[in-house]
């Protein structure tokens, strides 16, 4: 099968918002080649089948933390939907075109791909703690250093860019 859509363009499509890794419906629906309105019609049809735990609507703060440009037409009428994976999962359910399962397939991957990182990075947190135990204090600085260059960046305020007057 050919990959419609290459796996690292799904990946910088998902964010971390709640502490669930998610993708909004106007990325899904770019990648399904449907308009945003034809997706959420979809889902508003189908209701059911998307408790909170699939799906939830952005607020404002969220929504400006993970935009990443702007729209062409100045705006959305409403904060977007976000889709865990199994909200994504049911969404081949609820669009059934052959171009969706297809894509929903290769955004599987991407999230299976993720959650193997996300395991390897402990398995070395603790090969690290380990190693640390069976050697002694001089190797102390380099074991302080791995471990800070493991830790996810700070989420800092990011200074305002502009005139401050």
């Amino acid at each position: 099968m050919e990959k419609l859509v290459p796996i690292d363009k799904i990946e910088s499509r998902i964010f971390q918002i709640r502490g669930k890794k998610v993708m909004l419906d106007e990325d899904l629906a770019l990648l399904y080649e449907v308009e945003t309105y034809q997706l959420t019609r979809q889902v508003r049809r189908n209701v059911e089948r998307f408790p909170e735990d699939f799906m939830f609507q952005l607020t404002r703060q969220e929504f400006l933390s993970c935009q990443n440009g702007s729209s062409s037409y100045g705006g959305r009428r409403y904060m977007p939907y976000a889709f865990t994976e199994q909200g994504i999962a049911m969404l081949s359910s609820v669009l059934n075109s052959r171009r969706a399962i297809r894509v929903n397939i290769q955004i599987m991957r991407a999230f299976v791909k993720l959650r193997r990182i996300g395991l390897t990075y402990a398995g070395l947190r603790h090969k690290i703690e380990d190693m640390e135990k069976k050697y002694d204090k001089q190797f102390g600085i380099v074991f302080k250093a791995i471990k800070k260059l493991m830790e996810p960046p700070s989420a800092k305020p990011k200074p305002k860019i502009g005139f401050h007057p």
